[in-house]
């Protein structure tokens, strides 16, 4: 299992960005859905690793966000407040979110498993940081790709040639995402082993 604990960044210079989170993020497979837990920070449960690297990649993105993840057991049954769960992932990803305020990508990765955990790390860590140094244009030529389209009905829809949109996926590390992504999956599975 793993839990995500979540802490806005710079939140006593911005503004609360926790109710837009907590919004744009209910839709996503959770076994427990997003909660704030204490002033800017939330916490969600997650079974499932590609939901986990979805969620943190995402959540880089935005910019706005310290991202750390627990992997491990959780005391079941877990409690319908996500807030309300125990157990040594909830442990880990508090220990995960103080570390990841300093780490590239601003995302960390603890668990029960050492080893993996620091595996899962630095994976996530290493596409965390492509994705946060993306422009906003290699940004538009990715979601493109994220959501199915052709780099044919990408520059269509971006308005550019496709030569544009391959020029844009290349400097935005694109397909090195896509293996990045993949590889972190199956160390957050192995961590949580």
């Amino acid at each position: 299992m793993f839990v995500l604990t979540v802490d806005q960044r710079g939140s006593r210079r911005d503004i609360d960005r926790v109710a837009q989170l907590l919004t744009e993020f209910t839709h996503r497979d959770l076994v427990r859905p997003f909660q704030r837990t204490a002033g800017d920070e939330v916490q969600a449960v997650v079974a499932d690793p590609a939901t986990v690297v979805d969620l943190a990649l995402d959540l880089v993105a935005r910019e706005h966000w310290s991202i750390g993840i627990g992997a491990g057991p959780v005391e079941e049954p877990l409690p319908a407040e996500t807030r309300a769960g125990r157990g040594p992932a909830f442990e880990s990803a508090r220990v995960a979110v103080d570390r990841a305020k300093s780490a590239p990508g601003r995302v960390a990765v603890e668990g029960s498993d050492p080893d993996g955990a620091a595996d899962a790390d630095t994976a996530l860590a290493l596409v965390a940081v492509l994705v946060a140094r993306r422009t906003e244009e290699g940004r538009e030529a990715v979601e493109q790709m994220r959501r199915g389209a052709t780099q044919t009905e990408a520059a269509r829809a971006l308005g550019i040639s496709k030569q544009a949109v391959s020029q844009r996926l290349s400097t935005a590390g694109w397909h090195v995402e896509t293996a990045g992504r993949r590889l972190a999956e199956r160390l957050l599975r192995k961590a949580d082993t």
